[in-house]
């Protein structure tokens, strides 16, 4: 065994955590005593601190230091950090989304063939699903895009938006964000010479082109202002509008960015812009509070409807 290959070896057992002995860990290693204190020194000079119990039943263990140091991980475990990431991306952790993308995108770029091979393998054989009926989106779309944007790498992609054909887009990508349920990507269209805002689940395909572009400036405070803004401006089916007996910022909480409750002597008054009534019936429903609602009148049916269904299994329940 080479010296690099043994000194790899050596840090994947010590970031384990586990105390080793040192004869446990020479005769691992096939290496004396003084060898494996010489690549224990090694390995300190790296900036892994590696803590040292002298004598006859000596050994050494792996401390949590100060700065984080380039870990070496096995084929399972490089594996598993991936699926990890894939989970927390789909946003099964809130407010990891965006960093779970980041660090994602990094472990597939270092992964060697085999092991990008048996992540698709467990990708295509893995049936997924998203609690709140939230889209589905690829982590692999995800991972491309993100590349794009780590590395100004213009992007061309399928792309089908509401209610129109599917078009090629070539575009220079900016960043990605992670609203509610749904990931954007905030882009330049070299074919339309405007910026835009696409929905990362209509989008197809994504390839690097290669080569690198020069950054434009975003006309916008940051990319969740641009996507916010290009939100509010889209039309949408339905225009919401209920009383609701309940302080505002309560309401506000419930109903986050989809919405605005403005506070009344009697309660709030909330709007929302929705294509699906179903989210306002949710927020209604989660604010625990009487409400009279104002428009559109699909949604008072609406909420006959489930009200009609809820009080026919209470009573199938009680008999």
């Amino acid at each position: 065994m080479t010296t690099s290959a043994r000194m790899l070896r050596l840090l994947s057992l010590l970031q384990t955590h586990r105390y080793w002995p040192g004869g446990e860990l020479s005769e691992r290693l096939d290496v004396s005593p003084r060898t494996l204190r010489r690549d224990i020194d090694r390995l300190r000079e790296l900036g892994y601190a590696v803590d040292a119990v002298r004598g006859v039943s000596g050994g050494y263990q792996l401390r949590a230091g100060g700065q984080l140091p380039p870990l070496l991980l096995e084929d399972e475990e490089a594996v598993a950090i991936a699926v990890g990431l894939r989970t927390a991306a789909a946003g099964a952790v809130a407010g990891m989304e965006e960093t779970s993308v980041q660090a994602l995108t990094k472990v597939i770029a270092l992964m060697p063939p085999r092991l990008r091979r048996q992540l698709d393998a467990l990708r295509t054989q893995t049936e997924n699903f998203t609690w709140g009926g939230g889209p589905v989106v690829d982590a692999t779309v995800l991972t491309t895009l993100a590349q794009g944007c780590r590395d100004d790498e213009p992007l061309r992609f399928g792309y089908t938006a509401r209610d129109a054909e599917p078009t090629e887009r070539r575009v220079e990508p900016h960043r990605l964000v992670s609203l509610g349920r749904r990931w954007y990507l905030v882009a330049y269209d070299r074919d339309r010479q405007d910026w835009r805002n696409f929905r990362v689940d209509r989008i197809s395909a994504p390839e690097l082109t290669g080569g690198r572009f020069r950054p434009r400036e975003l006309p916008a405070e940051d990319a969740l202002s641009f996507v916010q803004a290009g939100i509010r401006r889209m039309p949408q089916r339905y225009a919401v509008r209920a009383r609701v007996q309940a302080p505002a910022e309560v309401v506000q909480r419930a109903v986050h960015q989809w919405g605005t409750a403005t506070e009344l002597e009697d309660g709030c008054l909330l709007e929302m812009n929705v294509d699906d009534l179903q989210w306002p019936v949710m927020v209604l429903a989660q604010v625990g509070a009487d409400f009279t609602v104002e428009s559109p009148p699909e949604l008072r049916e609406k909420i006959a409807d489930v009200a009609e269904r809820f009080g026919r299994a209470a009573s199938n329940g009680s008999g």
